[in-house]
């Protein structure tokens, strides 16, 4: 496992990747073991960077998060969300073919290893408001204003 640390306006961000390069996790905070950077840590390192600068919408990473077939599916739909867009639980649930599982949708997006590059910050509850966020509801909030105050940058 590599990591790179990189600081971020919300606090510094781990990206860490396994032996074949796929991002693994990017997390809020220091790593608890840190370990040496790789060119693949690195890279991701430098797409996050981008994204931060807003110079840039979506990744190009090879990702490898750790869970359960109904994780991954769920995740796999969190990078369909376009960047600038929110969508809610249930939303979210009908789309994978699951309607009446927003909670497990929700409790999947709780455990997203790869915060910002799998979006699980675009969901939001059904009226709109902004509900649970692994990395906290201000960090929530700012990647949402960032993304939506970007898209005049950007677009």
């Amino acid at each position: 496992m590599n990591t790179s640390t990189i600081d971020s306006p919300v606090g510094p961000v781990s990206i860490s990747v396994n032996t074949e390069g796929a991002v693994t996790s990017v997390l809020f905070g220091e790593p608890d073991v840190p370990a040496p950077p790789s060119e693949a840590s690195e890279a991701a390192a430098d797409q996050l960077r981008e994204y931060f600068a807003c110079e840039r919408t979506t990744f190009d990473l090879t990702l490898a998060p750790t869970g359960t077939a109904f994780q991954r599916t769920v995740w796999a739909a969190l990078r369909e969300i376009p960047y600038g867009r929110t969508e809610s639980y249930g939303a979210l649930a009908a789309r994978i073919g699951q309607p009446t599982a927003s909670r497990a949708v929700g409790l999947a997006n709780g455990r997203n290893p790869i915060a910002i590059v799998v979006p699980c910050h675009r969901v939001i509850g059904a009226s709109g408001t902004l509900t649970g966020y692994a990395g906290g509801l201000d960090r929530k909030r700012w990647l949402l204003d960032h993304e939506r105050d970007a898209q005049d940058v950007l677009l």
